[in-house]
């Protein structure tokens, strides 16, 4: 799938949260989020990267950007996923992975010297206006949120 370019227009997109709530991308139109695309809930790697959100997401905010992760997982894990790990942002359910291939966050990757294919993580910075100010992929789940916030001015 195409990657996102600084630019363009973030693709809309309307998914269920953990919560089971709907939650879309233009719902937050104003504002600047961070919309992050992880493989697995309650993964050391991704356990590792939403607790390093959660740890900074105080001066995230307190910077105007609004934080959602998204996973294929269903919205009952993400559930399980937030209060284990207090994660206190929207974890959004994307089990058939049309947003993930819509952002391209979801294509061939390298796994433990193979090829698969799944969730690139990756993580796409929204302007107030809905269009991609920011588009990593393929990023660490360790040390990442501190690349960002440096490359933001956070």
């Amino acid at each position: 799938m195409p990657k996102l370019e600084p630019g363009q227009p973030a693709p809309d997109f309307t998914l269920t949260s953990a919560g089971g709530e709907a939650v879309s991308l233009a719902s937050h139109r104003g504002t600047r989020v961070i919309v992050y695309f992880y493989p697995a809930a309650m993964t050391p790697g991704c356990t590792k990267q939403a607790c390093d959100f959660r740890d900074s997401l105080g001066a995230l905010q307190a910077a105007g950007f609004v934080v959602l992760g998204v996973s294929p997982d269903a919205p009952g894990k993400l559930a399980r996923f937030a209060e284990r790990d207090a994660l206190t942002y929207p974890l959004l359910s994307d089990p058939g992975h049309a947003v993930m291939e819509a952002w391209g966050a979801w294509g061939e990757k390298s796994s433990f010297g193979r090829t698969v294919t799944g969730v690139i993580r990756s993580t796409v910075v929204v302007d107030q206006e809905g269009l991609v100010e920011l588009a990593r992929y393929n990023v660490k789940a360790t040390g990442h949120v501190t690349a960002l916030r440096k490359a933001l001015g956070v």
